[in-house]
């Protein structure tokens, strides 16, 4: 029988977007580690893993057969085996010699001319506009610098304006125009996007555990939404949450589904 893989999107799931873990959770994961491994699988870089989740990956029990795949799962860290010792980076890809040298230098001039036309609008511009992840581009109008209050203002102008869909169908346009079809790009999280090659979504974590039985948990799972293709992938066994709170109750029903499976 195939070990079961449970994995998880970070913000918005298992945290509030770049927040710390949702400590309720806690005693939830820990049952979900009796009847399965557990899988990270988020957008965001490493250290952003290392800081949301720190009481996870040093502290927490679940630590053995806990999973860290950022980056989509281009990166994958697998699971420590002793208390001394840490996750261990196992895989890692990288964009730029997917697409060439040429086609990267070329998207990071569109992202730094479309950043320079969002100073006319009326959001915060923190820093940390343009992060270059290995395997993928984030772009983040407002800056990944950017405070809770300030977020929060970049949030609200967004909901009421649609900036970011503004953006994304003319940067789409762009990337066509310049022959870059095989890049897609993704609303990521509440105030960014995520930008890597076609096929790089978090399907891409599903290459590490192609022998598992595999289930997602996500907040973003509509179509433009960087959690879109694993929720259609591993369909009958995903899940759309709203929040860590909503979350509680989806790891019960696995549970309960994986232990009814045996």
């Amino acid at each position: 029988m195939n070990r079961d893989m449970v994995l998880f999107d970070m913000d918005g799931t298992l945290t509030e977007a770049r927040k710390p873990f949702a400590s309720f959770l806690s005693s939830p994961l820990w049952s979900l580690a009796q009847v399965a491994d557990i899988g990270i699988v988020t957008g965001s870089d490493l250290d952003y893993v290392q800081e949301q989740l720190q009481v996870l990956i040093e502290n927490h029990s679940i630590r053995y057969c806990l999973h860290i795949l950022p980056c989509n799962g281009t990166k994958w860290l697998s699971p420590p085996r002793a208390p001394s010792t840490a996750h261990t980076l196992r895989y890692e890809a990288q964009m730029e010699m997917e697409i060439g040298k040429d086609k990267y230098r070329k998207l990071i001039e569109i992202l730094i001319g479309m950043q320079l036309e969002v100073v006319d609008y009326d959001i915060p511009l923190t820093g940390n506009f343009i992060s270059t992840r290995g395997s993928m581009v984030n772009w983040c109008p407002t800056g990944r610098s950017a405070n809770d209050k300030q977020r929060r203002h970049f949030k609200k102008f967004d909901k009421k304006n649609r900036l970011r869909n503004q953006m994304f169908v003319k940067l789409r346009s762009i990337l066509d125009a310049n022959e870059m079809q095989d890049i897609t790009v993704k609303l990521g999280g509440d105030t960014s996007f995520d930008i890597y090659p076609r096929g790089w979504d978090k399907t891409y974590a599903l290459r590490h555990f192609e022998n598992w039985n595999t289930w997602f948990v996500g907040d973003r799972c509509g179509k433009n939404g960087n959690d879109y293709e694993i929720f259609k992938r591993c369909e009958g066994q995903s899940y759309t949450t709203d929040s860590p709170s909503s979350t509680i109750k989806i790891i019960k029903e696995i549970i309960n589904r994986i232990r009814n499976s045996l």
